[in-house]
């Protein structure tokens, strides 16, 4: 069985052959023939492909700014502990005995 590759790889693919001035219609067929229907969407190559025709060379994401992320698998843990304990338990009541989430 063949392991799913990762999107920075598939990108590195699409820079690569993009750089041979390949078509982003082709690129996306290509990478369908060899992966098979769980590759990225013909939208989502092109995207790449105009970002690497804008001057992009990195292939991983950039760090953004927002709201850092209160779930943690501490947290899981304890929202699944609970649930178990009581399985009618309503979202309103997760949000009384969780308020942070």
């Amino acid at each position: 069985m063949f392991k799913t590759i990762s999107v920075p790889a598939d990108c590195e693919v699409i820079r690569f052959l993009n750089a041979k001035k390949v078509k982003p219609a082709e690129i996306h067929g290509q990478l369908v023939e060899i992966y098979g229907e769980n590759v990225m969407t013909d939208g989502m190559v092109r995207k790449w492909v105009r970002q690497f025709i804008d001057g992009r060379t990195n292939v991983h994401d950039e760090a953004r700014s927002g709201r850092p992320s209160v779930v943690n698998d501490g947290l899981v843990a304890k929202v699944n502990d609970k649930i178990r304990e009581k399985r009618r338990f309503t979202i309103r009541m997760l949000f009384d005995e969780f308020p942070q989430i």
